[in-house]
């Protein structure tokens, strides 16, 4: 089959389409998986024009500026000369293009749309994107109750269109536990690792307090903290002054180069969220790749990449005191044997490998 990725979205802060490909690779390492049995093109809007070829997957970089991808004539017509079988649309968020696209194309292409974390629209926008669902074979959600959700919500009218694939993978991979120390210098047990922003959202406090009061519990445990926005740093370090703790309790690492998550994920034995919403779960995905066991809030996304509590543990966010019980839970946790599951169900459910599969068995569906 020949598929045709794109979006209706430019980035202009990137001009070189390497920087670009490996920018995105936690979703381009898919397009490369499907490029094993499938021809595979993906229409990129940067601030650079040309193509560009890397594993197996064709890249056609286009200037568009933002009139043109509001009302995109010149990208529809461009994919209707490429005449592909299946034409994947990143994110639901574009409802208009999409009927533009359906008039552009014909009935032929089958148009396959993945959610990337965005929510259920009201107004114009719902009734937009219920329109387009006449014209859309297949929506893909990281969680098909999330995509029930947007059916209960009136803004898909068919559940039969639905379907449960992750949105994106990771590059990163088990290594020597003793190769991760030498690099963050992280030697105590058990460790217990955070990744995310510092927002309500992600709810880093629920974290914090709960931990707090484990280590009452388990004296040796240890907490780090990853992290690249600071809204709620300051609450964090005045929760922290009110107790006397060894310093190294809780460590607020800050800033990680990406590519040494990998040392860190490899050096933790649990990976904890305190999240109220998610449309994937990028950090838990990537510290399961590694071995990492998910302490994790019982929402949509989680359920299924945890398979539905099948692997580690769940709480209802915001709730401190489950937060604790759960964590105290891990005390009596065979964590080899969930580290193993969490490996194997990464490789089964989560890997470009995995994810690829999905997407060309429901395309071949339709």
């Amino acid at each position: 089959m020949k598929f045709v990725f794109t979006s209706y979205i430019k980035v202009s802060t990137y001009k070189d389409p390497e920087a670009w490909v490996t920018r995105i690779r936690a979703y381009t390492g898919i397009l490369e998986a499907l490029a094993a049995n499938n021809e595979i093109i993906s229409i990129e809007q940067i601030d650079y024009e040309g193509k560009y070829f890397k594993n197996g997957v064709h890249y056609i970089f286009k200037r568009f500026n933002k009139a043109e991808l509001r009302v995109p004539l010149k990208l529809n017509r461009l994919i209707k000369q490429l005449k592909p079988d299946i034409v994947f649309i990143q994110s639901l968020h574009f409802p208009l293009q999409v009927i533009l696209l359906r008039l552009a194309i014909g009935r032929k292409p089958r148009i396959i749309i993945q959610n990337h974390a965005e929510k259920p629209f009201t107004g114009i926008k719902k009734y937009l994107l219920r329109w387009a669902g006449k014209y859309i074979d297949a929506y893909l959600f990281a969680s098909k109750a999330m995509g029930m959700y947007w059916v209960t919500k009136g803004n898909i009218t068919s559940a039969e269109k639905i379907h449960e694939v992750m949105e994106l993978s990771t590059v990163f991979y088990p290594i020597e536990k003793e190769l991760a120390i030498a690099k963050t210098g992280v030697s105590a047990q058990p460790v217990f690792l955070w990744v995310g922003r510092l927002n309500k959202n992600k709810d880093p406090l629920t974290v914090v307090k709960a931990f707090i009061e484990f280590v009452k519990l388990s004296p040796s445990a240890r907490l780090y903290m990853i992290y690249h926005t600071e809204e709620l740093l300051d609450d964090i370090k005045n929760e922290l002054n009110k107790h006397q703790l060894p310093a190294d309790t809780i460590t607020l690492i800050g800033t990680v180069p990406n590519e040494e998550l990998l040392y860190w994920y490899n050096c933790a034995d649990f990976i904890v969220s305190g999240s109220h919403y998610e449309g994937s779960g990028t950090a838990v995905c990537e510290a399961m790749s590694c071995g990492c066991v998910p302490i994790v809030t019982d929402i949509f996304s989680f359920r299924m990449i945890t398979d539905y509590g099948n692997i580690g543990l769940l709480y209802q966010p915001g709730n401190e005191a489950g937060l604790l019980a759960t964590l105290i839970q891990t005390q009596k946790m065979n964590v080899p044997e969930q580290r193993n599951k969490a490996i194997a169900y990464f490789k089964s459910t989560l890997s470009f490998e995995a994810i690829a599969n999905k997407i060309e068995a429901i395309a071949a569906s339709l």
